[in-house]
């Protein structure tokens, strides 16, 4: 089981995030300079508008608190699987690998325990590849009696304590109602290795669960996160001592620390889940219910055609929603309910109730070919963790005169069977049935159940059967008497007369059709539905631009296209970039561009890099230990932030003692392996060449020196990190112009200018630019394209888009995007690059030569410029002095 595209980003945005983490060294910072980096810095409007993402919010003082916003049926177990490793590589430092896995409901706790144990299902496979199989998953109740769970067990591998919040939220003044904060003597042994007496809680033995739980600093995960907002929650949150908090929500609440966004297309995209949701309102009860048992009927006769073709088994399920007015313990209704459907000749095993109270779901594998089920009567009971994707029909038997609440359990028929498109439409669709008079409520009900799941209102199609033809004398009636639509019927009050249902009959689908006009309309309807939404997510453009500005920024996003005066000539237009020329012996089949034969590659930093080898480089570097000092200092002054603190004293020095007792090189082994862990992406230097080198920066180690490491991590990892980044680079620019010299490397015809841009912040309009609206400029680069465009021989402008979605020198250093594109009326298309007077160093010479080379072999009509405010700086113009020059071109 592999991560999805939407689930490797959140990997990412959280590997990214955790960098930050390393520089900043405060998890505020981080979170504020990642989505600086993102989405440009917070600013606080003068209409009272925001721009960026909000600063970061110190939920949990101590800790890193994240979170990931990922819409029901998105995998977030999967992905909890996969960013622990992650958390890992950033946090492992020898300390005891303990992670707290909090869940909301007692369901979705015994869920969770046996898919993490089961060492033949997916999460635990994963779990397993990415820790070398040392994996331990623990119930509460494994804890407080110590099995498999001492201080060694906890120092050699990963692992995972699963609790739901009601096991750890507790008011502090009544800690003794819970067992895992009273003395426990099974727990003993932890005492003198593990328990930190400065983090033992107020009123609590040192002995107790969760002061081993504190002493070991976890990372903690919080499934359904939406649920632990409350005071409790957030006293629970610090009882643990995390050293992160990672939540992962539909819903995130308004105070989260989000560092990844899920756009709910993507698992449309990705077949994760049954969309759009079609909603059919009927008039009568009765007909709902003949609806629903006509279409799992039908539905299940599409599934049993596709498993001949697929081997996939699809047994369609009814959820029969109550919306009983009974209150408290009386729970017949649901019986009745019960007795009423199996009167209609429906077998009794295939019919079950989920209710608070009565749960005849317990052990059943609703998944299970043998299963017998499909149909569930139920309230809320099935909340978030209960999992089927069978579920298809949520099919109210709410009073005619009551709104449908469904908001609860909608998430519940939305995933997808096989996480795969079914040949049938039918069976890629989800379908509620109602028969309400006050369908608006219904449909407000529908949205917020969508919304709660992480999707939109545009997730659903809804419609409502035709009004009956009322006779004179119905009319007259009504007016006299009025209706009997405000008399409040029990959900199990329904006409089994009217349901035209036999489980017995032998129909086809085109008899179910030609019998029921009802299903034939919703079905023939949702085919249609179903292809729009399908054509719909094939458009939506999921680029992080649009993702940022709905899910952060709350804003819809808004395309600006081509000027129509200009599309002719721009569509024309394709701008060179560079390629490289290889042998055929030296192709891949991952060739990024076909369409250029057989023997080019596009250019990146990585292709120069053949023959690059680590070993053969300077592994002298300065580290300044005043640096770390400097920190300790720092980080002295503000401890209420301990993002550095990843792991307590104790272990620390238990990782110390355990580095020390060993040989030298052993040392340097352990030392190099720790550093070489948290690098993260070297491509393509292999992790074994970067542990020689780094070996080799460590070789006359001292005592001092590997506590110095151990304590200040980050510092050797970032200068050593720096210190590789160079040595490639200017690997990348040697052979850059040897290859260049030997016409290995050209300029080819290849980026095209998109139809439609989706600028994060617009600017002002300005005249001649080549979209609608163009990206936002500073004060210096707006006043030079204000000048620039009323040029005469200027025909058109563009404020080149970054990070990704411009266009882009591609060299020997990372991807150069010149801030404008400009075109003149003599078919010249100039590159300009602007630099405020500060910005005259390396960087800005690198991108210069790059320029000047793409210009020269891309041929006379094309130029780069850079162009500095007011310094004169060799082989570049001025804002003054490059408008001569533009004039003339």
């Amino acid at each position: 089981m592999e991560l999805k595209p939407y689930q490797k980003q959140v990997i990412k945005d959280l590997e990214s995030y955790l960098e930050n983490l390393q520089i900043h060294q405060s998890p505020a910072k981080a979170f504020n300079a990642y989505w600086e980096d993102k989405i440009g810095e917070y600013t606080i409007n003068l209409d009272g508008t925001t721009t960026g993402m909000r600063p970061y919010k110190d939920n949990i003082p101590g800790a890193i608190h994240v979170a990931a916003k990922v819409p029901t049926a998105g995998g977030k177990t999967f992905i909890a699987c996969n960013a622990l490793h992650t958390i890992n590589k950033y946090f492992n430092q020898g300390n005891p690998k303990a992670v707290v896995w909090l869940v909301p409901w007692s369901n979705l706790l015994q869920q969770t325990i046996k898919n993490l144990s089961d060492l033949s299902h997916p999460y635990r496979e994963k779990l397993n590849s990415l820790f070398n199989g040392r994996v331990e998953v623990y119930e509460k109740e494994d804890l407080l009696q110590g099995t498999n769970f001492n201080p060694t067990s906890v120092t050699e591998q990963l692992n995972i304590f699963v609790f739901n919040f009601s096991s750890l939220r507790i008011n502090s003044q009544k800690k003794e109602d819970r067992k895992v904060f009273q003395e426990n003597g099974a727990l003993e042994p932890f005492k003198d290795v593990i328990i930190n007496e400065d983090l033992i809680l107020p009123h609590t033995d040192e002995t107790a669960l969760i002061n081993v739980i504190r002493s070991l600093n976890p990372v903690v995960i919080v499934d359904e996160s939406h649920n632990a907002e409350s005071d409790l929650s957030v006293e629970m949150l610090n009882n643990l001592n995390p050293s992160l908090v990672l939540d992962l929500t539909a819903t995130p609440k308004e105070n989260s620390n989000i560092i990844s966004f899920v756009n709910a297309m993507a698992l449309k995209k990705e077949h994760m889940v049954k969309l759009p949701v079609v909603v059919y309102n009927h008039h009568r009860k009765e007909e709902v219910i003949s609806s629903a048992l006509q279409l799992q009927r039908q539905l299940e006769l599409l599934a049993r055609e596709e498993e001949k073709e697929t081997g996939r088994y699809i047994r369609p399920i009814i959820l029969f929603q109550a919306q009983s007015n009974i209150k408290g313990k009386n729970n017949t209704t649901f019986q009745k309910i019960k007795e009423q459907l199996i009167k209609l000749k429906i077998p009794e095993e295939q019919v079950k109730i989920k209710v608070s109270g009565i749960d005849e779901l317990k052990d059943i594998d609703l998944m299970a070919k043998d299963c017998p089920v499909r149909y569930i009567i139920t309230i809320n009971a099935l909340k978030e963790g209960w999992d089927c994707p069978n579920a298809y029909i949520l099919a109210s038997l709410a009073d005619k005169s009551s709104p449908v609440e469904v908001e609860q359990i909608l998430g519940r028929v939305l995933r997808q069977p096989y996480v795969t498109k079914h040949k049938n439409q039918l069976l890629n669709l989800s379908f509620v049935l109602t028969a309400s008079s006050k369908f608006n409520e219904t449909l407000d009900s529908i949205v917020k159940g969508l919304q709660d799941s992480g999707f939109s209102k545009e997730d659903y199609y809804a419609e409502e059967q035709p009004e009956e033809k009322k006779t004179i004398d119905e009319v007259l009636q009504e007016e006299l008497f009025g209706t009997d639509d405000d008399t409040i019927k029990p959900d199990d009050d329904f006409d089994l007369d009217a349901v035209d249902f036999n489980p017995s009959d032998e129909l086809s689908i085109e008899d179910i059709n030609q019998q029921n006009p009802i299903i034939n309309h919703i079905t023939e309807k949702a085919k249609v539905e179903g292809d729009a939404f399908e054509e719909k997510v094939k458009e939506v453009d999921m680029d992080d631009v649009s993702n940022y500005l709905s899910q952060v920024m709350n804003k819809q996003p808004k395309k600006y296209a081509i000027d129509s005066q200009f599309k002719d000539v721009a569509g024309n237009i394709k701008l060179p970039q560079f390629f490289k020329k290889v042998d055929e012996n030296e192709l891949h089949d991952n060739i990024l561009f076909e369409e250029l034969g057989t023997n080019e590659t596009f250019l990146n930093k990585n292709s120069l890099l053949d023959g690059f080898l680590l070993s053969n480089q300077d592994s002298k570097i300065d580290f300044d230990e005043s640096s770390a000092d400097i920190y300790k200092v720092d980080f002295d002054e503000s401890k209420r932030t301990t993002a550095v603190k990843k792991l307590s004293q104790r272990a620390k020095n238990i990782l110390l003692d355990n580095i020390l007792s060993k040989p030298k090189e052993s040392q340097i082994s352990d030392v190099s392996s720790m550093i070489v862990s948290k690098l993260g992406d070297m491509t393509p230097i292999s992790e074994q060449e970067l542990k020689k080198y780094v070996s080799r920066v460590f070789d006359n180690l001292n005592t001092e020196q590997v506590r110095d490491i151990v304590d200040n991590d980050f510092i050797y990892i970032r200068k050593i990190k720096d210190k590789i980044n160079s040595l490639t680079q200017i690997y990348a620019k040697e052979r850059f112009q040897i290859l260049l010299d030997a016409n290995e490397i050209i300029v080819k015809d290849n980026f095209t200018f998109s139809d439609t841009i989706m600028p994060l912040y617009p600017s002002t309009p300005i005249s001649k630019s080549l979209y609608e609206r163009e990206e936002k400029m500073n004060n210096y680069e707006q006043d030079m394209i204000l000048e620039i465009a009323s040029l005469e021989n200027i025909e058109f402008w563009h404020r080149n888009l970054e990070r990704g979605k411009g266009f882009y020198l591609n060299g020997f250093s990372s991807n150069h995007y010149p801030d404008f594109i400009l075109y003149t009326k003599k078919g010249n298309i100039i590159l300009l690059e602007t630099k405020g007077d500060v910005y005259d160093n390396d960087d800005s010479r690198d991108k210069n030569r790059l320029g000047k080379i793409w210009a020269q072999k891309a041929g006379d009509n094309y130029k780069y410029f850079m162009v500095f405010q007011s310094k004169d700086v060799p082989d570049t113009y001025t804002a003054k002095s490059i408008i001569e020059v533009l004039k003339k071109l």
